[in-house]
């Protein structure tokens, strides 16, 4: 059972109707939250690698 191109748009257009989008006061902390999760995340995985990096400069150039 397959419906028109025209009804499926209305559907979209009918569940889009019921959507609730976040209120500002919501969406700031969360924006916040992930930058600063994503920054340590960053500085986290930039320091390892520069640790593996430079054991493996120091493994290599002994051989």
């Amino acid at each position: 059972m397959s419906i028109s191109p025209i009804q499926f748009l209305r559907q979209v257009k009918q569940e889009a109707k019921k959507v609730t989008w976040p209120t500002r006061k919501e969406v700031v902390p969360s924006c916040i939250m992930v930058i600063l999760l994503v920054s340590a995340a960053t500085a986290f995985f930039f320091v390892v690698d520069m640790i593996l990096g430079w054991g493996v400069d120091k493994i290599l150039k002994l051989g």
